[in-house]
């Protein structure tokens, strides 16, 4: 959207104020007696207070109103989101899904909340360990409405439709072959510009940080300066019928009413903010002489777990590049993982299996721990359908490869 504007880097002390109310960000302290225009000081914590300072979270933003003022929630409808993990038996097969359909605007009106459903994960977010896997589909942008996850981080992976985020920090257009990392704890609303589709990525306990780089050095992969934060937007908006926001919290959706606009923060500084990221920015390293090098170089964020070289979930990347390779066998290596694997096609058509697909361009595919795979042998499953995994330690990836062409994008989560 023309007129957008972000800051640049990855994990930054950003401080910026609406230029509507130039001088509205406080000096020298974060919480004065009395805020500059009146506004109310409020801390959005991402870690414990006493995390070492290399990774403690938090932002101080300033508000028209706190969001303390709002009615009590109440459990409502979640629909197709779960993390009830034991709803369907464990399948060790390789399974594949038919594309989420999107509905139809004539017939139903779905925005992003109700769009939401649950394709696989591990762990629980009670115990603040694991992933959950989910696709979006929606056609209506949401109306006096907020969504908010106290349970985990938000990774959105756009495959058809460019979606507006409206955050408490200000406003980010996200098209696909880009992604965005919504945070624990903020608000954001989603305005789609007709049927919308895509994948999410969702991660208990641990947020998103770059990879080490190693013997690779200093430049590489994704660059924090390629990640962008939006800056300072607000409307002072009464909504006098109410404004609905929606918690999800133990992986159970509940909701709550306000008589105002929740995107009311004139200022904010700190490092805990919402981002996206260009995958066309990633810097590909890959093999010059023979064999194949393991897809953990393309590595383009990391949720570690407590376990040192193990992540609760990596997003890993495979952009269009020069396969030159002498003496190797082309594909990727028949391949017997003790991580499980998601996939996803985000663009193009899935050359492996094309009488299934083709026409389409979303389908997911999974290969659980240890399930021998090339990407060529999958079990169709019903559309829709869930399929759960008992895992608890788990790897994420997105595969975007172009095999011989620079047609074909596909997204690929490791688990």
């Amino acid at each position: 959207m023309a007129g957008l504007k972000y800051m640049s880097g990855f994990g930054n002390e950003f401080a910026n104020e609406d230029p509507r109310c130039p001088g509205s960000l406080p000096e020298g302290q974060n919480n004065p007696q009395v805020c500059p225009y009146g506004l109310y000081a409020e801390q959005l914590s991402g870690s414990a207070f006493t995390c070492p300072r290399s990774t403690n979270k938090r932002s101080w933003l300033y508000r028209i109103l706190p969001s303390v003022r709002h009615k009590p929630f109440t459990p409502m409808s979640c629909g197709d989101l779960t993390e009830n993990w034991n709803e369907v038996e464990p399948d060790p097969n390789q399974l594949r899904w038919k594309p989420f359909i999107i509905p139809k605007s004539s017939e139903n009106k779905v925005d992003f909340i109700s769009g939401l459903h649950t394709v696989c994960g591990a762990g629980d977010s009670k115990s603040r360990n694991g992933i959950a896997i989910h696709m979006y589909t929606c056609n209506t942008s949401m109306t006096d409405k907020c969504f908010q996850n106290a349970d985990g981080d938000f990774l959105i992976v756009p495959q058809q439709g460019e979606i507006l985020i409206t955050t408490e920090f200000g406003k980010m257009m996200v098209e696909p072959n880009e992604i965005c990392v919504i945070q624990q704890g903020m608000r954001f609303s989603v305005d789609v510009f007709g049927e919308t589709r895509g994948y999410i990525l969702e991660v208990f306990g641990a947020h998103f940080e770059l990879p080490d780089l190693g013997p690779i050095g200093a430049n590489g992969l994704a660059n924090p300066r390629d990640f962008q934060t939006p800056v300072a937007w607000y409307e002072d908006r009464t909504v006098a019928t109410g404004y609905t926001v929606v918690n999800k919290y133990q992986g159970k959706l509940f909701s709550c009413q306000q008589d105002f606009s929740p995107f009311n923060v004139v200022a904010w500084h700190g490092n805990y903010t919402p981002y996206k990221y260009n995958l066309e920015n990633f810097m590909a390293i890959n093999c010059v002489a023979f064999d194949h090098a393991d897809p953990s170089i393309f590595t383009v964020l990391t949720a570690k777990s407590t376990r040192p070289g193990v992540a609760i979930a990596d997003f890993v990347i495979f952009p269009p590049r020069w396969g030159v390779a002498d003496h190797t066998f082309r594909p990727p290596y028949y391949h017997r993982n003790c991580m499980s694997e998601f996939m996803g096609l985000i663009k193009g058509h899935y050359e492996a299996k094309e009488e299934g697909f083709p026409t389409v361009y979303v389908c997911a595919y999974a290969y659980t721990c240890t399930s021998a795979h090339i990407y060529m042998y999958m079990i169709v499953v019903t559309r829709n359908s869930v399929g759960l995994f008992n895992k608890l330690q788990l790897r994420v990836s997105v595969l975007l490869d172009n095999k011989f062409t620079k047609t074909r994008v596909y997204l690929l989560i490791k688990f």
